[in-house]
């Protein structure tokens, strides 16, 4: 019998509920899942991003069949393997010969273009579904950016709170504010009973999965060695429960924090799974809610972390499709410097930077807090390349899909969308990342020096910055205060500052890009 549908299902698609698989019939029509080497290769993705991706949907094409569904499944090493996703479709086009095709809306403007292209290619019809699980569609998010002059996303979380009525009291905010980011600002103490996330010790799949990415991808960044990611979903809902139980009523606080050998603090380490499909954000939110109408938890501890996911997640989707796919070529600064050879490898004396990259290449992952304030202000100080940065951070991270890592990249690490997605760049010092973590007391650089070869370099680098792109943010009012102390500054003071800055970059390690 002829398929009737064929419905592709990505690897960022893990989800029973998939718009794709609505009104479809087990009998009469057929799954497609495929590992490709153009989504491993395309950047040098982590070899243990790769692992996860692999595994969660081998096990998501396992839990497809126990629910009743007919899966063709197509491994990375099959030998009739075409690498694509469209050369993949062509081969299930003809050997089922289905009357059309379903699928979900991609999450990547690259294979998105892939799939306008599979209606004339296979010249069948080509039905692409809204992705329901986020809560803002494309069209609402550009409906909501065309009636306003500045895109904050604070005002684009009002209006997801009042449409999914989290934390709400009628048309009111629980507690009387929208937003109790104030709080959450607290440095970490050294706390013996700090949570961990749960580990999850890898089974058959997941082992056959790390020997096919070491013989395939072991040239690419970081190590597969201690691989204990959830890859199924009742796993990912394990680690969601442990989270709330655990680590939610402190995660507000402590946000922001940084402590020498602590990779997650009071995270929830739950990224990974919601975007790849295994978690549900509404469900999580609820979730996180309930918590806190049980009394189980503090307001800032829960209105934080559903701004994470309502307000944050949804709005860097909402501007990356709004923006549209010139948004990574984007270079307010002019910023040209190729991205230091270290953050490929964490050799650096700098001790923030060692922690933080040596955390990415060794787990995939470092928080929120360590991606902006420590690797990417240091690359904007810099005055790194930003489309070099935003392939690193699309590269390494376990969580990352150029939706979400892009605009975070780009418009709110790197200013290099010039203010669209943020009001002022998130440049600081030295003392800031002295004040959110113990980095510095293990730094071979004294943080309260500002020029010398042992001053932290990020001291100078932030007065450079300002300095050197004073055309470009002399009149951001946020920056006002800043602008004001650097013209206060005698000549001599400015000379040996930019002096400083001007040696530290010149003994970079310009590594060639290896992407």
């Amino acid at each position: 019998m002829r398929v009737r549908r064929l419905i592709p299902i990505l690897g960022d698609q893990l989800s029973l509920e998939l718009s794709s698989l609505d009104g479809a019939d087990p009998a009469r029509d057929r799954l497609l899942m495929m590992e490709v080497a153009d989504e491993g290769t395309y950047v040098r993705h982590h070899q243990r991003k790769i692992a996860f991706i692999l595994s969660a949907m081998r096990h998501h094409a396992q839990a497809l069949r126990a629910a009743g569904w007919q899966v063709d499944y197509v491994a990375l090493d099959d030998p009739e393997n075409s690498g694509s996703f469209t050369g993949e479709v062509a081969r299930a086009v003809a050997r089922l010969n289905p009357q059309a095709i379903t699928v979900t809306e991609a999450g990547e403007w690259r294979v998105a273009a892939m799939i306008d292209g599979w209606a004339t290619r296979f010249a069948i019809p080509v039905e692409v579904r809204e992705d329901t699980r986020f809560v803002a569609s494309h069209a609402e998010f550009d409906a909501w950016a065309a009636a306003r002059k500045q895109l904050r996303m604070e005002y684009f979380y009002r209006d997801m709170r009042r449409k999914t009525g989290l934390l709400m009291d009628g048309d009111e905010p629980v507690g009387g504010q929208w937003n109790f980011d104030a709080e959450n600002r607290k440095p970490a103490p050294r706390d013996l009973m700090m949570p961990r996330p749960l580990s999850f010790a890898p089974d058959a799949v997941t082992r056959e999965v790390l020997a096919l990415v070491a013989r395939h991808f072991g040239d690419h960044p970081g190590r597969l060695e201690g691989f204990d990611y959830a890859v199924t979903r009742d796993d990912a809902l394990a680690q969601q429960a442990h989270f709330i139980d655990h680590a939610l009523a402190s995660f507000g606080d402590y946000q922001d924090a940084m402590l020498t050998g602590e990779p997650h603090l009071w995270h929830s380490v739950l990224s990974p799974y919601l975007n790849a499909g295994l978690l549900d954000p509404l469900d999580l939110c609820r979730a996180v809610e309930a918590r806190y109408r049980n009394g189980c938890v503090p307001l800032n501890a829960a209105e934080g972390f559903i701004r994470q996911i309502i307000g944050w997640r949804e709005y860097m989707r909402g501007i990356y499709w709004h923006e549209g796919p010139g948004y990574t070529g984007r270079n307010f600064l002019d910023a040209r410097r190729p991205l230091p050879g270290f953050y490929w490898t964490g050799d650096t004396d700098l001790h923030c930077l060692a922690q933080a990259i040596g955390q990415t290449l060794d787990l995939a992952y470092a928080h929120h807090i360590q991606r902006l304030m420590v690797t990417g202000n240091f690359a904007m100080l810099i005055g790194a390349n930003p489309r070099e940065v935003h392939e690193w951070y699309l590269a390494v991270y376990v969580d990352a899909y150029e939706w979400v890592e892009a605009p975070n990249t780009i418009g709110m690490s790197q200013f290099a969308d010039g203010g669209l997605l943020s009001s002022k760049p998130y440049a600081a010092s030295g003392a800031y990342i002295d004040r959110m973590s113990d980095y510095c007391g293990s730094c071979r650089y004294d943080v309260k020096a500002r020029t010398g070869p042992d001053a932290c370099p990020f001291n100078a680098l932030y007065w450079d910055f300002l300095a050197r792109n004073e055309a470009r943010l002399g009149r951001n009012q946020r920056l006002a205060m800043p602008y004001r102390n650097w013209a206060k500054m005698n000549p001599a003071t400015q000379a040996a500052l930019r002096q400083s800055a001007a040696d530290f970059l010149d003994s970079l390690d310009g590594a060639a890009w290896p992407g």
